[in-house]
């Protein structure tokens, strides 16, 4: 089927046939224009595939701009290590530390110019965020929206505000609708996550024209993957939950269609913060997105070393399923957002759940809530750096941080799919409590700004930020060296306890075994290893059957392929 027909067939679908034909043709051209343009490796992606998620003014400097600061940092730290950055977005905006765009096609002249994303793209392969729910309130869109100019007057979602909404799925417990001025009088807009962030109007399909354009300029301007950000909340339907509509996937799979079309090496990664069957569904059948987070990962992971219990971990990954050649995950433990609680439905019960969340506030976490149908409140996300969040256990703050966190990235880096590091997690960045006072928000905690004179230092001296980062980057390397870490290679796991975790990779090829809990633990591996003699290639350390049992040290992590 032609790209032509793609499209025609994705807008039926969409529009029931109500759009201008000359809108699809307009389309095809711009689609073709674009795949003229551009070259982008047909390999999607390998086990040296390793993603850095960063703000582009998270480095600071007195002698540059934060997109040449970043360069220095990851030129000077990180070098090879990483293989793709995602810079979140770096266009004007207004609020929401960038996810309220005023501009889609300009660069912040704060952080920088293009010619900066070009530099980062000499040695990287980058990531772009496409803001599709919603634009800020002082963009021009919105502005002439509310001056009845065409075709803006139908870029957004007016709704009577007696209109039963309770349906409505919400990610904040902020009013749903905002009262805006026009030049028609007093109108109610959709605003799914802010009065700032104002919902686009997809029932519109110029509007959906208009988008389909940015996500043709980003390719142009180098992006080889790009990240949909809150696609699950893109079409409404009153007296629906407005999450996961059938015109939401088709769009998801409308943009799959073009990227496939302009080149295999393009990857299309949806952003559905929920639970995980849902998440899961935006694979579609092989013809949705190329990757989905694991965003019950971050949780569950924390869970697990919180509680010393792999149980529920154990169970989730068990489930995870092997994906075709063209699908994979995007795994994470931390990211600009907080840990999200949503993903732990049906896998958690709710009182462990309380119990997590009493216990980041221990140590020094805040807690994001969203609204249910019945107007109460419940946890939507922890706001707390990841390595804040593992200063201790249940039992309270203990000597093993370093040990319980660098055991946390490890099985990250072990799980089918492609691993991602949020810049503080490299960086080992403990919660900024002082940036919550500054900015009001919850989420300032895991969004520091490093000033280059403060951060070097850190880098160099002897401190838990050296350590933690030049491990990391040692445990990477090693991984990059084996097949068996391939996004596509093969995924078993084991129940070998509640205090233990084991994921086997490939054909037998690594076997991986964990310690999640602050005790040693003792293990008998002669029925479990792929081999009579076998090596963990972290430590070096060869381990023959015929030893018999094997003790572990607390958070110890071993990565086990036979010894010829």
């Amino acid at each position: 089927m032609s790209i032509a027909e793609r499209l025609k067939q994705r807008f039926d679908f969409i529009y029931k046939g109500n759009y201008p034909a000359a809108l699809v043709e307009e389309l095809e051209s711009q689609i073709n224009k674009t795949k003229s343009a551009i070259r982008v490796n047909s390999v999607k992606w390998s086990e040296e595939d390793v993603v850095l998620i960063t703000y582009g003014d998270s480095i600071l400097s007195k002698h540059s701009n934060p997109l040449s600061a970043l360069k220095k940092i990851l030129e000077q730290y990180l070098g090879e290590t990483v293989s793709y950055i995602h810079i979140l977005p770096f266009f004007p905006y207004s609020s929401d530390d960038g996810f309220s765009v005023i501009d889609y096609l300009s660069v912040n002249p704060d952080l920088g110019e293009w010619s900066d994303i070009e530099a980062l793209r000499t040695d990287y392969k980058l990531m772009f965020d496409l803001v599709i729910n919603h634009i800020s309130q002082h963009s021009d869109w919105f502005a002439h929206y509310k001056a009845a100019k065409a075709p803006y007057k139908d870029f957004f979602i007016e709704v009577d505000p007696e209109s039963d909404l309770s349906e409505v799925v919400r990610p904040r417990s902020l009013p749903l609708l905002t009262k805006v001025d026009t030049i028609n009088g007093t109108r109610h807009v959709w605003t799914t996550f802010s009065d700032d962030q104002i919902d686009l109007n997809f029932a519109e399909p110029k509007l959906m024209a208009e988008m389909i354009k940015v996500f043709l300029f980003y390719l142009e301007k180098g992006a080889s993957m790009i990240r949909l950000d809150a696609i699950a909340f893109l079409w409404k339907v009153i007296g629906t939950n407005c999450l996961h509509l059938p015109e939401t996937h088709e769009f998801v799979k409308l943009l799959r269609d073009i990227t496939d079309y302009i080149s295999p090496g393009l990857i299309l990664l949806t952003e559905t913060n929920v639970p995980n069957k849902e998440n899961l569904s935006y694979f579609g059948d092989n013809d949705e997105a190329n990757m989905v987070y694991q965003f019950s990962l971050p949780p569950l992971l924390l869970h697990c070393l919180y509680t010393g219990n792999s149980e529920f971990l154990t169970q989730w990954a068990s489930s995870v399923p092997n994906l075709s050649e063209d699908c994979t995950f995007f795994n994470f433990t931390a990211s600009h957002d907080g840990v999200g609680v949503r993903p732990l439905e049906g896998l958690v019960p709710n009182d462990e759940v309380f119990n997590l969340v009493e216990g980041m506030k221990l140590f020094g976490g805040k807690v994001n809530t969203r609204r249910n149908s019945d107007g109460s409140d419940s946890p939507y996300e922890l706001n707390i750096t990841y390595f804040d969040a593992l200063m201790g256990t249940f039992e309270g703050i203990d000597e093993l941080q370093e040990a319980r966190f660098i055991c946390s990235q490890t099985i990250m880096l072990t799980m089918i799919g492609v691993p991602a590091f949020y810049i503080h997690s490299f960086l080992a960045t403990q919660n900024y409590t002082d940036g919550i006072k500054l900015t009001g928000m919850n989420r300032t905690i895991n969004r520091r700004k490093w000033s280059e004179d403060e951060l070097i230092p850190l880098l160099d001296g002897d401190t838990h930020h050296n350590r933690i980062l030049n491990e990391l980057i040692r445990r990477i390397n090693t991984r990059k060296k084996y097949k068996a870490f391939h996004p596509q290679s093969k995924q078993e796991v084991r129940n070998l306890g509640k205090n233990l975790f084991c994921i086997i990779r490939g054909e037998q090829e690594l076997f991986a075994l964990f310690n999640i809990s602050n005790r040693e633990q003792e293990i008998n591996l002669a029925s479990e290893l792929p081999a009579k003699r076998v090596k963990d290639i972290l430590s070096g350390m060869p381990f023959d059957t015929d030893f018999g049992k094997l003790m572990l040290a607390p958070y110890q992590a071993l990565w086990f392929v036979p010894d010829n």
